[in-house]
């Protein structure tokens, strides 16, 4: 009887002792059992600026920690190739010409968006606690705000809970408000409506990784309170270019034609100068010593064919450019391996769906662009995409079409969230956790908004075209094998991506082409103007890809760009 007293005393205190025990990161216990009540996964996009695909060599954590255990979207694009129209495209969930911001400068810029209903106002009404770090729209600080008519500065759009945004150039109008938005070292930034400068001196790429450290941990202490999933979006100016310039900038140099090319660059932390010096030996988007590619495109709009040909001093300017891009996105890569490592020890990480992204592509000299974006060309059109996270196959290759207005369907898809307006994207959730790709169904819509004096030829206001209604210069059509777009004065481009996957030759006036140009413009006019649903109207019979007809285009794609374009 007494042994059996002394076992039932001994059960007793080893679980009080129990019951005491501190709680370490991923532990059970009340809050953590209060946290699961709420089966839907925290949402951290982790977003750069004018990133190409092939930069993510210059990532290795992001490919290590992200892209291995999770999904690559090898087909992922932006839609509008400018920063301001694509951020607001991922906001909404709408190509540009439904949400109206279709340009970076006024008055299209952050001046012309309505953001009293995004993508972080869907998630907050659906229980999610959301933060923003960094770069919003261009013009945030400068521009008033369109929901308030208010300035800007101090705005914290609706929807979000912690708001730290970077400030454009207040200067211009507040010289008490010194650096911007695109000053690595001097920028401004306001915290949930009250502006400081406090992190003047110190490297934005950093100050960002801390904010999100901090934030993150802020909502996984929230989350084991309350129960609430939490949304982050990371949105970094890196690599895109700015201030200050460094010792190793490329100078100024005089064309042939004697205009003076500028090639600007990120500024970076000296600790990362040189790091890649003995990797790239030429600019990313000039070919490689033994690949035959001409610089110049048959029936090539004027932006191309007025460029002149790259002297040697061009590039090694251009070399330089992309060692600088490359530093500043290693920054990057470091801040995304910190982020991951503190989602990993507080216990997140498994329920966390982790996004890379970049707002759009950037051309490195291909067809004479020395630099730049906003051309319905892949250079610009495309971006590295890859998401991690609860229920995503490691190591999957997605083949199908992936916009910006797809993510942001995907996203609300996984948090099983109501869309702040009409969907333009499809969701792509379930085939990121393993259910059968639909293949490339429907056409990718591509816009351009860029000044109409770069125009084929000289256009005057009555001179468009039939079919352009706004400011859009330029609207296109992806499909699986071919890109086809018009401008507003008339020209076509038609390239056959199958068979000239680096648009070198443009077939739109080839005879042997007359039926499928006269089935593109049709779907044009059906597609240009396109809300909701009829954004995503199937593509007829011949235009289709399958899943392994998508994966084998887009295979000798990839081959032939790094056949031309790679390092070894």
């Amino acid at each position: 009887m007494r042994t059996s007293r002394v076992a039932s005393l001994i059960a007793v205190l080893v679980l009080m002792l129990a019951a005491c025990r501190p709680l370490g990161p991923g532990s059970s216990g009340p809050s953590a059992d209060l946290g699961d009540a709420d089966p839907r996964p925290n949402i951290v996009v982790v977003m750069t600026d004018d990133m190409r695909v092939d930069d993510l060599r210059f990532a290795p954590s992001v490919r290590r920690l992200v892209a291995a255990r999770g999904a690559e979207a090898r087909n992922a694009f932006s839609t509008f190739p400018l920063c301001c129209p694509a951020r607001a495209s991922f906001l909404t969930g709408q190509y540009a010409h439904n949400h109206e911001v279709l340009s970076h400068q006024p008055p299209y810029g952050f001046g012309a968006f309505d953001d009293s209903e995004t993508l972080a106002t869907s998630l907050s009404d659906a229980g999610y606690r959301t933060g923003f770090i960094g770069k919003y729209l261009n013009e945030y600080g400068i521009d008033p705000s369109l929901v308030t008519g208010e300035p800007s500065a101090t705005y914290v759009p609706p929807g979000w809970d912690d708001w730290r945004a970077s400030i454009s150039d207040p200067d211009r109008d507040d010289p008490s408000i010194v650096g911007g938005t695109y000053d690595y070292r001097r920028t401004p930034f306001t915290m949930d409506g009250e502006v400081s400068q406090h992190w003047h001196g110190r490297y934005q790429t950093e100050v960002l990784g801390d904010f999100s450290l901090d934030m993150t941990r802020q909502f996984t202490e929230d989350r084991a309170r309350t129960g609430e999933p939490f949304f982050m979006w990371l949105s970094h100016v890196a690599p895109h270019v700015g201030l200050p310039r460094d010792p190793d900038d490329p100078a100024p140099i005089r064309l042939a034609d004697g205009e003076i090319e500028g090639y600007s660059t990120p500024s970076v932390p000296k600790d990362v100068r040189g790091i890649y010096d003995d990797v790239i030996d030429r600019g990313a988007g000039m070919p490689r010593d033994d690949a035959d590619v001409p610089d110049t495109v048959e029936g090539t709009p004027r932006f191309f064919a007025d460029l002149p040909p790259l002297s040697r001093d061009e590039r090694e300017a251009l070399r330089e450019v992309t060692r600088q891009r490359a530093e500043a996105i290693h920054v990057v890569d470091q801040q995304v391996e910190r982020l991951v490592d503190q989602l990993e020890e507080s216990g997140e990480w498994e329920r966390t769906v982790f996004v890379f992204v970049s707002d759009n592509g950037y051309f490195q000299g291909e067809h004479r662009q020395r630099a730049g974006k906003m051309k319905a060309h892949e250079p610009s059109l495309r971006i590295p995409l890859v998401v991690a996270g609860p229920g995503i196959e490691a190591g999957r290759d997605v083949w199908e079409p992936f916009t910006l207005v797809d993510l942001t369907a995907t996203l609300l898809d996984a948090a099983n969230a109501r869309p702040p307006h009409t969907p333009d994207g499809a969701s792509h959730w379930e085939t990121l956790r393993g259910s059968p790709s639909p293949g490339w169904r429907h056409a990718v819509l591509t816009q351009g908004a860029w000044g109409e004096q770069k125009l084929t030829r000289p256009l005057r206001p009555l001179e468009r075209r039939r079919g352009f209604t706004d400011v859009r210069v330029s609207i296109g059509l992806r499909t699986a094998q071919y890109s086809y777009t018009r401008y507003a004065d008339g020209f076509v481009e038609l390239y056959d991506l199958l068979a000239d996957p680096l648009q070198l030759d443009n077939v739109a006036r080839d005879p042997h082409r007359r039926e499928l140009v006269r089935t593109l413009r049709g779907l044009w006019d059906d597609y240009k103007d396109c809300v909701g649903a009829t954004c995503r109207v199937d593509l007829p019979g011949p235009l289709r890809a399958d899943r392994g007809e998508a994966e084998r285009m887009g295979r000798a794609y990839w081959r032939a760009v790094d056949a031309a374009y790679g390092w070894d």
